[in-house]
């Protein structure tokens, strides 16, 4: 006979990239769900002041400061659980947007190491705790980026095609143990942060990046749908699942109002 699966309020799901964007969202969602978060990011103040919101909401959270490109404390980290539920593998970001004759290889390098060995990283030291719950789920946060290509964002675009494939290729490898592997693709997402950081700060081109789009998504969005995927019974994975905004056919190909 099957042992039954904890519920989820005895249950531990790890968010990277925390402190802001997606993966706060995602960590409130869950923590409405019923599972107890931990916040990971590298900036202490803000996953701090997230937990101190989750928690006075009346749900649990504890904060963690990490960086998921430092693999000796990636696997300190781990030996804090027993077993884990769930692992967002949500840190990541891009960096610039200039072709590949002019890239600048330690964006290229710095990208990487965030999106796909910050995700390796995570996934590797947490995997025998997720073994360990019974009924453990793997998410990657790839992008449709990982899915086609686009000019000006090759750097980011090969990043996120080796998350995509780190997922689908653990998804073969583990096949028949308990846990089950998700990639979220989100399109057009609208934060705080992301194109801000990718063109240095640079306020104008952040912007341009949104102009004249209708409703593109919000982090909340993207968080909703992760939730959504985790919470669904044992035995359904959603491998795949490509969310854009519906202005946004394709990464090339996005509806503006004048």
């Amino acid at each position: 006979m099957a042992t039954a699966v904890p519920p989820a309020a005895s249950r531990i799901a790890v968010v990277t990239g925390a402190s802001s964007g997606i993966g706060a969202a995602t960590a409130r969602r869950l923590a409405e769900a019923g599972y107890r978060v931990v916040l990971t990011a590298r900036r202490k103040d803000r996953v701090e002041a997230l937990a101190e919101e989750i928690t006075a909401a009346g749900h649990q959270a504890t904060a963690y400061p990490l960086d998921v490109t430092d693999r000796a404390a990636v696997d300190e980290f781990a030996t804090a659980f027993k077993t884990v539920g769930v692992l967002v593998n949500n840190a990541g970001g891009a960096l610039g947007a200039d072709p590949v004759a002019t890239g600048d290889p330690d964006q290229w390098r710095t990208m990487y190491e965030t999106n796909v060995l910050g995700t390796l990283h995570l996934t590797q030291a947490l995997l025998p705790k997720l073994d360990a719950s019974g009924d453990g789920t793997v998410v990657i946060v790839s992008s449709t980026a990982g899915h086609a290509t686009y000019e000006g964002g090759a750097g980011y675009v090969a990043a996120k095609h080796g998350a995509h494939v780190l997922a689908e290729t653990l998804r073969l490898e583990i096949v028949g143990r308990p846990v089950r592997v998700i990639e979220i693709a989100p399109g057009m997402v609208r934060t705080d942060e992301f194109a801000l950081t990718r063109f240095g700060g640079d306020t104008e081109k952040a912007e341009k990046v949104y102009q004249g789009v209708p409703d593109p998504l919000t982090a909340d969005d993207v968080a909703d749908t992760i939730t959504w995927a985790v919470t669904r019974p044992p035995h359904v994975n959603i491998d795949l699942l490509i969310v854009r905004p519906r202005a946004q056919a394709s990464n090339t190909k996005v509806h503006r109002e004048a």
